[in-house]
């Protein structure tokens, strides 16, 4: 990554968004990997120009794209975790999470745990028998409460600016629309995993650059990959950028039979990003993005209003976010275009199957 994209000067100005770029940003949630014909077809502006674009917010860290290898939903294990921490040290021992390829988010909140995180493991044990106990064994760890997924009904790959009209979006969905080839990934195919996790956007010329091999081999490698279905590409947003600075999660109880019903219901509201069932004394986790610590009120009640009977028992207002789905991330929520070290993230790209996504 250059060195711009690290070094976030002038931040007013840098976290300023024109229309233009919430369109734009708007179109690659819809269309990651998009050609800038296409979208300079959609859009009516000219390729270069978005180009330059898109290269002016990613450098900036306000939005980024990331890829993810798609894991096995019937094995795949989900957890959100929370941490306490000896007193003084949640910093310290969220930036050692970070670097812990499972622990996919980091987050501190406002509330009785010292860290929020999301997890994805291959399975269960591995859960149990590896990465738990990582977790536990962090200098500075006092004790972790874990709550396993059991359904994933909405997640943060999902969540738009809709910044888009009705057509354009329409359009973008239809460029996006997969075409999947049969037959297993090769081993040379996955070596182009981590640098599309780093950039989903970076061409097989760069690829070939990186990883010194011919630039037509890198392009059949990556056509493999485009179509194999077993890669999941997400454009994600620094919140301060597009207005909702504040990140809120709330666990509930939720009348068993009812879980489908309340995710429905949940779909209406905008600002949601995930919506899951867990095990545990709190079986369902909401997390919004809002504009507002103020509106934190009106949306525990406009989640009572469309999920009749929902119990909520904590919410957590984040004070900050150190990792989102891999991506190490400023004070100012701003990428700083570096994934955790090691192995690829498997995630899974439907709704209702695990893992999804973070939030």
């Amino acid at each position: 990554m250059a060195g711009s994209e690290q070094n976030h000067a002038s931040a007013d100005e840098n976290l300023r968004l024109s229309e233009h770029d919430l369109e734009l940003i708007s179109a690659l949630q819809i269309a990651p990997r998009v050609s800038w014909q296409d979208a300079g077809a959609i859009l009516g502006a000219h390729p270069a120009t978005l180009a330059a674009r898109w290269e002016r917010i990613r450098a900036a860290g306000l939005a980024w794209i990331t890829a993810y290898s798609v894991g096995d939903p019937a094995t795949m294990n989900l957890a959100f975790v929370n941490v306490d921490c000896d007193p003084g040290r949640a910093d310290e021992v969220a930036d050692a999470l970070c670097a812990m390829p499972e622990v996919q988010s980091v987050e501190l909140p406002a509330g009785h745990h010292d860290l929020l995180l999301t997890v994805f493991t291959e399975t269960l044990p591995d859960y149990a028998l590896r990465v738990a106990p990582a977790i536990r064994a962090v200098p500075g760890v006092v004790r972790i409460h874990s709550s396993l997924g059991t359904r994933l009904h909405q997640a943060g790959h999902a969540w738009r600016l809709a910044a888009l009209g009705a057509k354009q979006a329409a359009a973008f969905a239809e460029v996006a629309e997969a075409r999947h080839a049969e037959g297993v990934l090769p081993a040379t195919c996955r070596d182009l995993l981590p640098l599309l996790a780093r950039d989903g956007r970076a061409s097989a010329a760069e690829m070939a650059r990186a990883l010194g091999r011919n630039p037509s081999t890198v392009q059949r490698q990556l056509t493999r990959i485009l179509g194999s279905g077993l890669v999941s590409f997400r454009c994600d947003v620094a919140q301060i950028a597009v207005g909702f600075p504040v990140n809120c999660t709330w666990y509930a109880r939720v009348p068993p039979g009812e879980h489908a019903a309340a995710a429905a219901a949940l779909r209406s509201l905008r600002s949601v990003r995930l919506a899951a069932s867990v095990t545990g004394p709190a079986n369902f986790i909401v997390t919004m993005w809002l504009h507002s610590v103020a509106e934190v009120m009106g949306a525990e009640l406009a989640l009572q209003e469309r999920v009749p009977g929902i119990e909520i028992t904590e919410s957590l207002v984040m004070l900050r976010v150190a990792k989102r789905m891999g991506i190490l991330l400023g004070p100012d929520g701003r990428s700083l275009g570096t994934p955790a070290a090691g192995r690829t993230p498997a995630t899974h790209d439907g709704v209702d199957r695990l893992p999804l996504d973070a939030p």
